[in-house]
């Protein structure tokens, strides 16, 4: 009889241990609020090594994005460029996650090269997801990520998905905070 149940408590023990162990980690692999991050190297839109710019001189926000999404926060943005922000303060920065989109990486970049010239700025990208990893965002993939980061290098937001209704007056009323 003992026999029996050492038989079935064997196979528990270990499926709790996994279920433990993956509850453990779940919750390191999440960016949360007052996080301090470091800069990361990635890519231009040209596939040339290129740093985040102006993270800890600048209240930077950062728009990671899944090009199969591109639009997604489009309402925020807006929001923000009609605030007109000090540059000297400020800066806001698209990465586009070319991992987990379905067109080829040189497409997307002609298409963003074409963004930049339009809207005179800069796009970086990312080709094997490594700001989520460096950053814990956990699944990037047909969503986008939004993280305001302060001065001090420490996450003051972060969202996962579209940023809509009251959420882009809070947004932007945290950078508006932050740059004074």
């Amino acid at each position: 009889m003992v026999r029996r149940h050492s038989k079935i408590l064997l196979p528990v023990l270990i499926a709790c241990c996994v279920i433990a162990f993956a509850a453990g980690t779940v919750t390191l692999n999440a960016t949360t609020v007052g996080q301090e991050l470091e800069n990361v190297q990635i890519k231009d839109s040209s596939n040339n090594p290129s740093m985040i710019p102006d993270l800890g001189a600048k209240v930077v926000t950062i728009f990671y994005t899944d090009p199969d999404k591109k639009d997604i926060q489009d309402p925020l943005i807006d929001a923000i460029k009609a605030k007109n922000f000090d540059k000297s303060k400020y800066r806001g920065v698209g990465i586009a996650n070319l991992k987990d989109s379905g067109l080829p990486n040189f497409i997307l970049r002609a298409a963003i090269r074409g963004k930049e010239k339009k809207y005179n700025s800069q796009v970086l990208t990312d080709t094997d997801l490594t700001l989520p990893k460096a950053w814990a965002f956990g699944d990037c993939n047909d969503t986008s990520v939004v993280v305001v980061i302060g001065k001090d290098k420490k996450v003051k937001y972060f969202y996962k998905g579209g940023v809509r209704g009251a959420e882009i007056d809070n947004v932007v009323k945290l950078i508006e905070d932050l740059i004074k």
